[in-house]
């Protein structure tokens, strides 16, 4: 091991072995008394660690609210025995190296050593008006120097700034910080007047919601995994979309684009616009179910072929509505093919009846085919595509979302780059995103 690394130890170990002596020599009979809050606030320490879990970048626990109420109702000796026990008894769950347990012990004898000495030269009642404020300054300091001594650690062995680490770690928690230490001021409040009954029931309270939210965060957890696990099995149909006809898959990105862009023209929220987004690159997904002969057909389709084409919106809608959270979507997709005129397919929908995002998708779903280099038609300019879509106006398309498509097609700043395979890249980048963060898609319900 380094000497850096074994100077610094041989500090902790100091610490720990300084914290200990100094809080023998302060121990008084009285700082045990009553026996039945030492074995209440010993008990919340041990067991809420055994519910701790991890979450945003957090571990949730009820062991320090424990520790400072150690140190406000007891006195120094009890609050750190108490934090060395639970240090201990987590150390039989974890298993940490032993140079990370001689770190935690340390801290653990250290903090509440400092706050139960504060609280005892403060001299302020416990059924004083003042001593609420006590406790939560005591929560906020020795949570401070618990934080000092793990990060310094950490700091000293990996080089990182303690700066950097306060910013990136301490700062962010501090609302909830403040939360818990006013929760705590309460308790030691209420105990001061109600007695070891109400800290004991108290107690039970606390860690029984600790263990619910533990449940509820590990399921939602669960569910984030399998969330993306089903996500990963669409992206993937995408991407075998995408080798199978390009032309498709480079389109069904387009039109993302493109929607999302009149979404926002229009002023819609940001959930929406993420709606139109994913619902525009996925309203094609059904023709994962057209044959090859008929999807890249080079001649005109017989009618029974056209009636093959025309249930991807519905085998499309049945898809996506298999992963949870996705049935928005799935309404969208099932509707981008109905008119303004109600002529349109599956349902024969019309006007405001057609879902909002499902309007957008047909106009820009309409304009890509009328404008792209690989369409299965001549592609014309811009000019001329609005002119088309604007006949189109009123009877296939929502009028309104035609005018401020082709406001934003006059400004020359929306456009899709059939021929470049960046352009699919970036639409499909949702998925990744998704994947990585093992996060459900945003604003699809």
């Amino acid at each position: 091991m380094p000497t850096r690394s074994t100077a610094v130890l041989a500090g902790e170990a100091a610490l720990l072995a300084a914290a200990t002596l100094v809080a023998g020599l302060s121990s008084t009979a009285a700082d045990w008394q009553p026996v039945g809050l030492v074995v209440i606030l010993l008990a919340l320490a041990v067991v809420a660690d055994l519910f701790a879990v991890s979450h945003a970048g957090q571990r949730i626990s009820g062991s320090f609210l424990a520790l400072v109420l150690a140190m406000a109702l007891l006195g120094p000796a009890p609050a750190t025995a108490i934090g060395v026990a639970s240090v201990l008894a987590d150390q039989v769950r974890t298993r940490n190296p032993l140079p990370r347990l001689l770190t935690n012990l340390a801290a653990y004898a250290t903090f509440p050593l400092l706050g139960g000495l504060i609280v005892r030269w403060a001299g302020v009642p416990p059924d004083a008006p003042g001593f609420p404020l006590l406790v939560l300054g005591v929560f906020m300091l020795t949570n401070l120097v618990n934080f000092l001594i793990i990060a310094g650690d950490h700091c000293v062995h990996t080089g990182a700034s303690l700066a950097g680490e306060f910013r990136a770690i301490f700062v962010p928690v501090l609302p909830s910080e403040v939360g818990s230490a006013l929760l705590c001021a309460l308790v030691a409040a209420v105990y001061a007047h109600a007695g070891l009954a109400a800290m004991a029931l108290m107690a039970l309270v606390l860690l029984v919601f600790q263990y619910l939210l533990r449940e509820l965060l590990l399921s939602r957890e669960r569910a984030l995994k399998l969330a993306a696990l089903q996500l990963g099995v669409l992206a993937s149909m995408i991407e075998t979309l995408a080798l199978r006809d390009r032309m498709t898959a480079r389109h069904s990105a387009a039109v993302a684009r493109y929607a999302a862009a009149l979404a926002q023209a229009l002023g819609r929220p940001r959930e929406e616009r993420e709606l139109v987004h994913t619902a525009g690159l996925l309203h094609d997904i059904g023709k994962f179910a057209v044959p090859d002969a008929i999807l890249l057909a080079g001649s005109p389709l017989s009618d029974e072929q056209w009636q093959l084409v025309r249930r991807h919106p519905a085998d499309g809608a049945r898809i996506v509505r298999r992963l949870d959270g996705y049935g928005p979507v799935a309404d969208v997709v099932l509707a981008h093919h109905e008119r303004w005129d109600g002529r349109g397919y599956p349902r024969g929908l019309a006007g405001e009846a057609i879902p909002p995002a499902a309007r957008l998708i047909a106009v820009a779903d309409a304009y890509d085919v009328l404008t792209a280099r690989d369409s299965y038609r001549k592609p014309v300019s811009t000019e001329q595509a609005i002119a088309e879509l604007r006949r189109s106006s009123g009877t296939q398309l929502d009028p309104h979302a035609v005018e401020v498509f082709a406001a934003l097609l006059n400004t020359g700043e929306l456009a899709f780059g059939h021929g470049d395979d960046a352009d699919f890249e970036r639409e499909l980048d949702f998925v990744q995103r998704v994947r990585a963060h093992a996060q459900p898609l945003p604003g699809t319900g």
